[in-house]
């Protein structure tokens, strides 16, 4: 009896430790979901792209080690310029949102300047 009430306090107290380092995990879920949300775009566009390469140097009979260490190498080049565009692009859009607001607030003030018909431009 005592064994079996032990075995149950055992798994009773092994299944609350899992249970709370489970909970304290939660926190990562959001950021999972938008992982989640940009990251598997990114990697379908990955596979679109090199996965006609890796295609080609396995039929021009590129060793299936060699060529899938190839296209490894092609995923993450392209993982890198995708990644350094991204990061361009959290740079350029604002500065070009704010250009534009400050264009609209304040006018052109390098555009061509009119002329009167009568006088003549210089």
């Amino acid at each position: 009896m005592w064994v079996l009430l032990k075995s149950l306090l055992t798994k009773w107290a092994i299944l609350k430790l899992v249970l709370k380092g489970f909970g304290s995990l939660g926190w990562l879920l959001p950021l999972a979901f938008i992982l989640k949300a940009f990251g598997l775009p990114f990697l379908a566009m990955i596979a679109i792209l090199a996965l006609p390469l890796l295609l080609v140097l396995t039929v021009i009979g590129l060793p299936l080690l060699l060529a899938a260490f190839v296209g490894g190498i092609l995923i993450t080049g392209t993982m890198w310029i995708v990644g350094i565009g991204v990061a361009a692009l959290k740079l350029a859009i604002p500065l070009i949102l704010i250009y534009w607001v400050v264009r609209w607030m304040f006018g052109r003030g390098d555009g061509p300047q009119e002329t009167p018909e009568g006088s003549t431009a210089s």
